[in-house]
């Protein structure tokens, strides 16, 4: 096994999202926030009582 120097060490990249993943996330933030709305019309408009 090597040991890395200091220089490659700072070198080091991990982690960083990818394009396709960014999207991803954007496109089920975008789904989750509509269906919340449609919940909180649909209990605005139509409440139901607790059983």
């Amino acid at each position: 096994m090597k040991e890395l120097t200091k220089s490659e060490l700072l070198n080091i990249e991990g982690g960083s999202l990818s394009g396709a993943s960014v999207a991803l996330g954007i496109a089920i933030t975008v789904v989750a926030g509509i269906v919340f709305v449609i919940g909180v019309i649909d209990g605005y408009l139509r409440p139901l009582a607790c059983r």
